[in-house]
This record gives structure tokens, sequence and C-alpha cells, in this order.
């Protein structure tokens, strides 16, 4: 028997078809739930929904469940609903009566629509610090190697010189871009929907405000109906947020595969970063950057899944909207570990100096000698002209001496200027804020 069934049970299939995977996806959940539950029972109390005797039994309990799901002893029964039955279970059995008043004034709509908010912002908070380690590795590393030269390319063919520098540091930059972008998926979550109810509100005194301070969120979500309509807009945001740090760390990927290929030889890794072939013995295999590529462009196809999930829905809530945990939630932990994996690749890559010693790159010069001719007085087309001609002829000669020097190029990285973009973007998220508040909720 459901929470909110009275004296008919469901058909067996039906209920199979329309829990499908949510028991699941609800172990996500669990501790923001008990978060939701601490805010609203006291904001009850406040608004004399509930007796003090019972917020301050109704708190202790629902503080040692918090403790038992982050222990992982915290199961969701056989034969149980969902995640909010079930707390709402423990808290019967071992409270009484008291037990089944933290329902009032809130619908489940609105206590999953709460906790997906609190976990979203969990989540985001974790990608936004893998995505700053994985930052700091690319800026380090393109220090380090700011002097070691690899060709550029454009069409995929031979264009002109570039570094190791830049390439490192080109891909730091992206993710200050892509941090930017979460950081507005993040202030859309970070706003409070509870006590929107099923969508249109309570005729219960509900005091919104001081839940959103409890929960330590920046803003309500005012409007009621806004509140659900926010349910898959919110995760198409989160997942276009993720799905730009994925294109990253994707294309970062695909560059790796190639430049580690023995016909360019730019890079390698240890052996026991690679993998070998069951027949040809000779195989070093960049299986990790190939499946950190799969990964990540399956990321960028989330936005669309969510979108395609969403868009003929109208206003109110639709049990369509389950099934969009099953496809955002696993996205976090699949880009977390994508991140880490580059981590752990670039920590270990080495880095082919001489690159540009074969012949073959003496033509990425000629840009360098059209420009010293203009430098010398002749006009760029003739200049242009004259390089072209030579290389026609063979009697071309590169100039080796790399002499760029404004800002973002081969000589002038600007990787403190970049850093600087990464610290103001990390400072403009309320972390500090947010752990306040629920360290203060929980303690």
């Amino acid at each position: 028997m459901k929470l909110w069934q009275k004296d008919k049970t469901s058909l067996a299939a039906v209920e199979q078809f329309t829990v499908g995977r949510d028991r699941e996806m609800d172990a996500y959940l669990a501790p923001f739930d008990v978060l939701g539950s601490l805010a609203h029972i006291t904001m009850l109390e406040s608004v004399g929904l509930l007796p003090a005797e019972d917020l301050a039994v109704l708190q202790q309990e629902l503080k040692k469940i918090y403790r038992e799901i982050e222990a992982g002893d915290f199961v969701l029964e056989e034969g149980v609903e969902d995640i909010h039955s079930q707390v709402e279970l423990l808290l019967t059995r071992r409270v009484g009566e008291s037990g089944k008043k933290i329902h009032s004034g809130r619908s489940r709509n609105d206590q999953v629509l709460v906790d997906l908010k609190l976990f979203l912002r969990h989540e985001l908070e974790t990608i936004v610090h893998e995505t700053k380690a994985l930052f700091d590795l690319l800026q380090q590393q393109s220090e380090q190697y700011k002097n070691t030269l690899l060709p550029g390319y454009t069409h995929l063919q031979i264009a002109m010189p570039s570094s190791f520098g830049l390439w490192f540091g080109a891909y730091a930059e992206s993710l200050v871009d892509d941090l930017i972008m979460l950081q507005g998926a993040y202030r859309v979550v970070n706003k409070n929907p509870l006590g929107s109810a099923a969508g249109y509100g309570s005729s219960f005194p509900l005091n919104r405000t001081m839940t959103t301070q409890l929960l330590g969120f920046e803003a309500l979500n005012y409007n009621v109906v806004y509140a659900q309509m926010g349910r898959g807009k919110t995760e198409k945001l989160v997942a276009f947020a993720l799905a730009g740090i994925a294109a990253t760390v994707s294309r970062m990927a695909m560059d790796a595969t190639l430049f580690m290929n023995q016909n360019f030889g730019f890079i390698g890794f240890p052996d026991e970063l690679t993998t070998g072939s069951s027949i040809m013995p000779h195989k070093k295999n960049p299986d990790v950057w190939e499946l950190i590529r799969s990964h990540c462009n399956k990321l960028q196809a989330l936005p669309n899944e969510i979108a395609m999930m969403t868009v003929n829905l109208p206003s109110g809530y639709h049990r369509d909207l389950q099934l969009l945990k099953e496809n955002l939630f696993p996205a976090f932990s699949t880009l977390r570990d994508s991140l880490r994996m580059s981590r752990l690749m670039l920590e270990n890559i080495r880095i082919r100096e001489d690159i540009l010693k074969d012949e073959k790159y003496r033509y990425l010069f000629s840009v360098e000698v059209v420009n010293r001719l203009v430098l010398e007085g002749t006009p760029f087309r003739e200049a242009y002209k004259q390089v072209g001609l030579d290389i026609e002829s063979g009697k071309f000669e590169p100039d080796t001496d790399i002499r760029h020097t404004h800002e973002g190029s081969i000589g002038n990285l600007q990787n403190e200027a970049v850093n600087a973009q990464m610290d103001t973007v990390i400072a403009s998220f309320p972390f500090a804020k947010v752990h306040a508040a629920i360290d203060k909720l929980v303690k």
C-alpha cells in the first residue's frame, strides 16, 4: 500500500511500468530529501503547524537518518514506493504519529523538486572542483612546455608553428568559459521551489523565505506554477553545462589520440596507461583517451535528449519528468570520471622536444618569412608572392626564429590573466554560504 493509496491496489504491471528505475534513481536523492524535510518542519513549527515538542523529536530522528544515509546504512525497503515514503515511514516507526505530520503543507511534487535542486546543486559543485583541478594541471603543463614547439594545423594540413604551451593553455582557457556557462545553470538551480506544493501553492501560511534561508538557497522560485514548470528546464540547463565541459574534454582527447599516433608522434604515455592488442604485439592503444572521447560525446547528446523528452509538455506536473533522472543523474559521475582520467593521463604525458626539426615541417615557417619581409619594407602581397614562388621552385629557406610576442601568442601566453579569470569565476559560486546553511541544519 502506498502513502497516497486509499482502498485500491495498483495492477502489478502498471506499478512495474510506472515505477521503472525510479527507486534506483531515488537513492541519489536520499540525503537531500532529509535536508528538505528538516527545513520544512522547522518552518511548520514557526507558523504554528507543528508543536515544538514534535519538532525536537522529528529533528533528532531526521538528523539520525541523515547520518545513516551518509554511513551507507540506509535502504529503500521492498514494497516502499520511493525515498520520500521511506523517510516518512522510518520516522513514523521511530517516533509514532508525529512522523505523519511532516507532509503537511507540501506535495510530493515539490518534495521531489526541492530534492532535485539540492542534489543538482551538490553535484554541480563537485564538477566545478574537478574542472578546476584539470584547469590547474593544464596551466602547469602550459608553463612547463611553453618553449616546446609543435605544428599548428588548419584543415588538418600543416599550417604554422604552435607550442605545447598554447595547446595546454587553450584547453585551460576553454574550461574557464565552460564554468561561466555552468555558473548560469547553478544560479537557476540555486532557487528554492519548496512550498509550491503540487504546483499551485497551499492554503497553509507557509514561510517560503524561511526554508530558502535554511537550505542556503540564493532566492525563491516565487511563482508556484513556474516553480513546477522549472522542472525539465532546470535539468536541460544543467545538461548544457555538463555538455560544454564534455565538449572541451572530448576535443582534447581527440587531439591526444591523434598526437600519439605514430604518423604524428608528438606525445607518448607509459605502457601502463595504454592497452595492447590480442594479435599485434607492437600495439599501444589509446583506449583511455578513446573512452573519454566517447563518454564526453555521449554527454554532448544529453541536452537534446532532455529537450526532446520535455518539448511538448504543458504547464503543471507530468510523469514524463520522472525519466529525466535516468538520463541526467549518471551523467555527473561520467563527467567526473572523464575529468579525473584526463588528469591521470596528462600528469604522465611525455612530450617530444624536437618535433619541428623534421624536414616535413619546414613550410610551417613560410608565414614567418613573409612577415620578416614585410617588416623589412616589402608590401605584404609582394612578400606573399615571393615566398610562394620560392616554395614552388624549391628555393625556400625557413626562418625558424619565432618572434610571436602579442597577448595569447607563443611568446606571451598570458597564463596569469587566464588564471585570474578562473579565480573570478570560482569566487562567484556561493559554496561557503551553502555549506554553512547545510551544516547548521544537520548539526
